[in-house]
């Protein structure tokens, strides 16, 4: 299906030639980039540059159609009242089978907005979808896409990757690279520091949750002999550590030998965990009670206690974990709640 995709592109590239040939995507080559922009003041002038994982892009002047590759980037436009022309379609988290988050529907709804252009990337970017939607820019600061990737969406128009490491970018990274691709610097700040001060007073309503050493972990049920921990490469455990509370010693560790945003350990490691509070993971309703009884996993002080929250598998609350800009003001309460019931 990547094949077809990537004969049909040329074609579709055509269609957007028009639209895009006033603004230019400039990779320079691999850049030791840090997200950052130069050059621009926070009023949101163009032309703009955004470095990368890939380089650099120019974008010349304020794109009006934006089209979004990855999870989460769409939320920037939107939080700043912009609806993208086109996104992914959400997989995994949905709750109602139309391809969208609860959060980026009411957002939707409150801006009478259509509905984007869907593009399914389960077999990776689906260029041809997201050429058909004559993008100026395309924002995929929160995605894995590769450096075969970059290149073939820089012939759509220019493109925002991610700023170091794939599926890596932090909120406050995500929310200044994309607000300044689109000529909105300034209101991403006011973005960032309402979403700072949200979370942080939704921890302060959950004074247990705030000094505990929470894991962020994926549980398989199938395959109880590993746990898969989150790196504080990954938004999730990078999240709870901005906001105050300590890491666990064995994310700490792990987090040093990868830049990946996971890490798989050995369930007889269970000396690894023994400073664990919360393990955090999604799940059926039964996952502890198969966790209790697993005679290895049973070995982690958190487990033996019962201090794990299990987030509904597939569910919207368990992809708020990993924390964006529209999923905060829907669920931040919600997912410390769910946090805190076991440390009660």
């Amino acid at each position: 299906m990547r094949t077809r995709r990537l004969l049909g592109l040329a074609a579709a590239v055509i269609a957007a030639v028009s639209i895009s040939a006033c603004s230019s995507a400039a990779p320079s080559g691999s850049g030791d980039a840090g997200g950052s922009g130069s050059g621009n003041d926070a009023t949101g002038a163009f032309p703009v540059t955004i470095e990368h994982a890939f380089g650099k892009t120019i974008i010349e002047q304020q794109p009006k159609r934006i089209a979004t590759v990855g999870w989460t980037s769409q939320e920037v436009p939107l939080a700043l009242g912009i609806a993208p022309v086109g996104m992914a379609k959400i997989t995994w988290g949905d709750d109602n089978g139309n391809g969208m988050m609860p959060w980026v529907e009411d957002k939707l709804a409150e801006l009478k907005a259509p509905t984007p252009k869907l593009y399914d990337e389960t077999d990776g970017v689906d260029f041809e979808a997201v050429a058909a939607t004559k993008p100026d820019v395309i924002l995929a600061a929160y995605s894995g896409i590769t450096k075969e990737d970059y290149r073939t969406l820089s012939k759509i128009a220019p493109v925002v990757a991610y700023p170091h490491t794939a599926w890596g970018t932090s909120l406050d990274d995500l929310v200044r690279m994309d607000s300044e691709a689109i000529g909105k610097k300034a209101e991403g700040e006011a973005l960032l520091k309402r979403l700072h001060e949200e979370s942080a007073a939704s921890l302060a309503k959950h004074p247990k949750l705030a000094n505990a050493k929470v894991l962020i972990a994926n549980i398989d049920p199938k395959n109880l002999s590993q746990v898969t921990i989150y790196t504080s490469h990954d938004t999730r455990p990078r999240f709870l550590k901005e906001l105050g509370l300590p890491e666990p010693a064995i994310v700490t560790e792990e987090s040093k030998k990868t830049d990946a945003f996971f890490a798989t350990v050995s369930a007889e490691a269970a000396d690894r965990f023994s400073d664990v509070d919360l393990i955090v993971s999604a799940g059926t309703p039964d996952l502890l009670k198969r966790m209790q009884a697993d005679p290895l996993l049973n070995k982690i002080p958190a487990v033996a206690n019962g201090r794990v929250a299990i987030l509904p598998d597939a569910s919207p609350l368990a992809v708020s974990a990993s924390p964006s800009p529209l999923s905060i003001g829907w669920g931040v309460d919600r997912y410390f709640d769910a946090l805190s019931a076991p440390l009660q």
